[in-house]
């Protein structure tokens, strides 16, 4: 059997669209600052933007 005609596996519910994610720019939610605060799950989490230009999230 060729790749293309490999079964699905049994039980197994056929996929669907993913809905498109949302996305921010990393300018608008620094709002002009280093960091922010998020809040998840009861715990804040610390979003940073290095001086290299990179992000970090830290508990």
């Amino acid at each position: 059997m060729s790749p293309n005609n490999t079964p699905g596996l049994p039980g197994a519910t056929p996929s669907r669209p993913a809905s498109p994610q949302a996305q921010f720019d990393s300018r608008e939610l620094m709002r002009g600052g280093r960091e922010v605060l998020i809040h998840h799950g009861g715990k804040v989490y610390r979003l940073q933007h290095t001086r290299n230009d990179k992000l970090i999230l830290v508990k």
